[in-house]
Formats: C-alpha cells, sequence, structure tokens
C-alpha cells in the first residue's frame, strides 16, 4: 500500500440553484430602473423606508405562500435563544411589522417605498429564481378606495417613466371581495372552505401563464407540467369549474359596465360581501376615468386574483402586452411584472385593531429584463476607464503613473493604471481592447526625460494596435496618437473623449 499522501481534492465552485451572480450590466440597468421607479414614488409624495432581511417567523405568520412550518416556502433558522428566524419572502410582512412596532411615532396614513431582495425556498426553474428582488410602495392607515386606486394610477405612471407606450402595458384590477362573492355562489363559503378557496384563487392567478384550459384543470383535478410535476388541483366538480371559467372571461365580452351589471344581478347577487366589492370596484373606476386613466391604461380584469392570502379587497397587477424578445431571441409575452392590493389584517395582526393598508410590488429583475430586451435600459454604457499603461516597474516610475492615474480621476475622468504584469506591453494593449478603454497614457523613459506623455485614441488605433509586442513596434505604429507635456494631461484626454462622444452621437444618428 503507499504511503503517499492523497492529493487533496480542489474544491468545486458551484453556484446555488435559484441563485445567480449579477453581471455590470445588469447591476447598472438595475440602478437605472429603480432610480426611475423612485423618482414617481416621490413625486406621488412617498418616503423610503428599509426592514431587515430577516424576521421571526412568527411575524411572517400563516402568510408563508404553502404552509406556516419554518422550512416550508422560506429559508429558516434558529437563533442561539431557540427562536425561528426566516428570510424575508416579501417586503409587506416587514413593514406590517414595522408599523405594529412603531405605530406611535409615524404619522398615519404612512407612505413609503423600499426596495430590496426577498427569498422563496422553491423549486427553482427557467426565470425563476430563490432570490430576487422587489421595490414595494404602500399606504399604511387610509381605509377608502381611492388609496388603491391612486396606487394603480402610479404603477401606470411608472410603467410610462421606463418608456412603455401605452397599449404596450395594462394594470388590471379586480377585488377579493367579489371573488369570494362568486366562491360563495359555487358554494365555497364557509370556514371549512378556507384552504380550497386558496387553492383556486391560485388556479386563477394563472390564466395569465397556462391559459383557460390549465385554470381549468387547476380547478379540477390537477395539472402536470412540462418537466412531469405534478400539481394538485382543487376538485371543483364541471359545472363549478365551468361557471367560475365563465366569470374569468366575461369582462373580455361586452365591456366593464355590462360585467358590473351582469355580476350584480346573478352572480353574486345573494352575496352581501360580493356585493360590497362590486361597489367598490365602481368607486375606482369612476376614479380612473375621472384622472383620465381609462381602459388603454386600467382596466377592470376579474381573472386578476393574486396568489397570496393576505389581500382583503381591491387587488391589481401590471402587465407588459408587449412581445418581447427573450434572453434567446425567441419572441414571448413577459405577462405580470407586479401587484398588489389591500391587505387590511396583516398590521392589525400585531395591533388588536383595525389598520388599513394597500400597496404594490414590482418584480425588478424581472421587469428589468423585460426593458433591456425592448432597448429601454442600458443604452448609456459607462464608459470604459482610460488606461495609464506602464513602460518602466521601479518604484519612482510606478509613482509617477499613479500620479497621472490619480489625477484623472480628480478631474472626474474614470481611470485605472494597468496592474498586471507589465513585461510584455502588448499585453497591456490587449487588456485595453478587452476592457474598450477608449485612450491609453504612455510614458517611457524617453518622454519621460522630456516631461511630456503619449496619449493614444484606441477607438481610432484599434485595428493597427492588433499584433504590437514590444515597445519598439508601438512606437513605430503611432497611430491615433498625440505627444503633450505632463501639464496637459487632463486637458487633453478631456477634447479626446468629448470627440468620441460626438462621433458615437453621429453613430446613433446614421451618420448625419
Amino acid at each position: 500500500m503507499s504511503d503517499k499522501k492523497k492529493k487533496p481534492q480542489k474544491l468545486k465552485a458551484r453556484l446555488p440553484r435559484g441563485f445567480g451572480d449579477r453581471s455590470p450590466a445588469d447591476i447598472r440597468a438595475t440602478d437605472e430602473m429603480v432610480a426611475k421607479i423612485k423618482a414617481v414614488y416621490e413625486r406621488y409624495g412617498f418616503d423610503p423606508v428599509e426592514t431587515p432581511m430577516f424576521e421571526y417567523t412568527d411575524a411572517l405568520g400563516k402568510f408563508l405562500p404553502d404552509s406556516d412550518r419554518p422550512n416550508e416556502g422560506v429559508f429558516s433558522l434558529q437563533d442561539d435563544d431557540e427562536q425561528w428566524m426566516s428570510l424575508r419572502y416579501d417586503l409587506t410582512a416587514p413593514l406590517a411589522r414595522h408599523v405594529a412596532e412603531n405605530f406611535n411615532d409615524i404619522q398615519l396614513p404612512y407612505r413609503t417605498y423600499r426596495a430590496g431582495w426577498v427569498f422563496r425556498n422553491e423549486k427553482p426553474g427557467p426565470g425563476r429564481f430563490r432570490q430576487f428582488m422587489q421595490f414595494d410602495a404602500d399606504t399604511v392607515g387610509a381605509p377608502g378606495v381611492q388609496a388603491d386606486a391612486e396606487m394603480c394610477m402610479m404603477m401606470a405612471d411608472v410603467m410610462e417613466a421606463l418608456g412603455i407606450k401605452r397599449g404596450d402595458y395594462v394594470i388590471r384590477v379586480n377585488n377579493r371581495k367579489v371573488l369570494d362573492g362568486v366562491l360563495e355562489a359555487i358554494g365555497l363559503g364557509g370556514d371549512e372552505n378556507a384552504e380550497r378557496r386558496l387553492t383556486v384563487l391560485r388556479a386563477i392567478d394563472k390564466l395569465d401563464k397556462f391559459g383557460v384550459e390549465g385554470v381549468r384543470q387547476l380547478l379540477g383535478a390537477g395539472r402536470k407540467d412540462e418537466s412531469g410535476d405534478f400539481t394538485k388541483g382543487a376538485g371543483l366538480d364541471e359545472e363549478q369549474q365551468q361557471r367560475l371559467v365563465d366569470f374569468i372571461v366575461a369582462a373580455q365580452h361586452g365591456g366593464t359596465e355590462t360585467f358590473f351589471a351582469n355580476l350584480e344581478a346573478t352572480t353574486i347577487a345573494s352575496s352581501s360581501r360580493g356585493l360590497e366589492g362590486l361597489e367598490e370596484l365602481k368607486d375606482m373606476s369612476t376614479l380612473f376615468y375621472s384622472a383620465q386613466y381609462g381602459g388603454d391604461r386600467i382596466r377592470i380584469d376579474p381573472s386578476c386574483v393574486r396568489g397570496l392570502e393576505y389581500y382583503t379587497g381591491p387587488v391589481f397587477e401590471a402587465e407588459l402586452l408587449a412581445e418581447i424578445p427573450n434572453e434567446k431571441g425567441e419572441i414571448v409575452r413577459f405577462g405580470s411584472v407586479g401587484g398588489g392590493g389591500r391587505y387590511d389584517g396583516l398590521v392589525s395582526r400585531f395591533m388588536g385593531q383595525p389598520v388599513p393598508a394597500t400597496g404594490f410590488s414590482i418584480g425588478v429583475s424581472r421587469l428589468m429584463t423585460a426593458l433591456k430586451n425592448l432597448g429601454k435600459l442600458g443604452q448609456d454604457q459607462v464608459a470604459a476607464p482610460v488606461l495609464v499603461t506602464v513602460m518602466d516597474r521601479d518604484i519612482e516610475a510606478l509613482g509617477r503613473y499613479q500620479r497621472f492615474t490619480q489625477e484623472l480621476r480628480n478631474a472626474g475622468i474614470r481611470a485605472e493604471m494597468f496592474q498586471g504584469n507589465p513585461k510584455n506591453f502588448g499585453n497591456q494593449l490587449k487588456y485595453a481592447d478587452r476592457r474598450d478603454c477608449p485612450i491609453a497614457i504612455i510614458q517611457g523613459g524617453d518622454e519621460r526625460e522630456q516631461g511630456v506623455i503619449q496619449i493614444k485614441d484606441l477607438i481610432e488605433g484599434k485595428r493597427a494596435s492588433e499584433g504590437i509586442e514590444d515597445n519598439a513596434a508601438w512606437r513605430e505604429a503611432r497611430v491615433a496618437q498625440v505627444t503633450v507635456p505632463e501639464s496637459e494631461l487632463v486637458a487633453k484626454v478631456r477634447e479626446m473623449l468629448a470627440a468620441q462622444d460626438e462621433d458615437r452621437a453621429k453613430d446613433r444618428m446614421g451618420g448625419a
């Protein structure tokens, strides 16, 4: 038996399933989009607030996606005092805790917004991640439907602020009370049917993904997806299924007024809760039209449900209607990119008194992908840095190169000094090419003695610089290159960058 030591096995680099690394382009596109959304929220008078990623699990409570067990649907751990904590599932439940804990110090109505990561311990899949960003706005302490209507109008304004034109999006609006009335009418009233009602609502919520037939399967025995996984259905009989399908497609035929009239006369005529929800929908519809947010922006849609249990009144959803290429270039409908509703019971759990609340959440990652593929984000790329090359490696020379770099940075110009192995100068040029650096700064011994710097326009000289391997070849090329005194470094770099910007602008205009 060999006594040689076994070579330690290398650690395998693995990204956890359902999580993703983010590129500079995605981060910058997200920042650009969030800034535009924030501007709309601020215009409506909302203020920022931030809550931690962890909450005590009982604060999230029964409003988890599938169960209130600590590790079902959420990522949980036990603190050293044996209390369960969970990564937040959304941004709404933590806000409810924040409001209740600080109730005596806040001004009602409390109007806030916040962006942050949320986490879901669910099966990952294409476009379905366990960590993603949401951007929420909420009004706590306003009982009237005008607060809900304002949320819908703000969602419409956000879509247009992001460059999505009318006709390419819609804000769909419904009311949980109406849905409760419909469910009562088909025999699903009472506390004993609470879980079954939630299953039905989640089935209806999948209309944009699975279509009418997929929803019908989820209302019945269940549905098998493309991977073979089976989702158990609500177990409704054929008559119950048909009445629900008729309801969710009703507003598509005959318009809003006809839908209201038919709903009131037949489907929910015997449900006081359903009729109350219908009146709220009518009032919201009046507010939309009074503020000139008509059907081309916001419309009543009985298929809008929202899957979470805590909604108690109006619910709404922002949907992209435009056909947009996905990452593979396939033309798809992105569907819902955000939504919300009224959740009057969420804060009240902590308070022992009614606290009305309404709000909505934007799925940042999903909406950003759609906007990028529409060409609405990331068009103005951050310029690559000016590269200060390293010709000499002694510490005095490095000090001079660092000084040039800092002078550019202090003037507001993005710059970096080459930090790799400077032995092969051609490698520095290759690095600059890969980085899309617009300009290279060069100073060798001869230039140092004369107190000058060579500045090369890498955009102009890109082709000619290919294959240059040493300092001598570099000096022979001298393409799109100028020599200036050290004191003129910043001014000349600014001038060359401005000329490059002008050329790019002409290219975008077709050379005009």
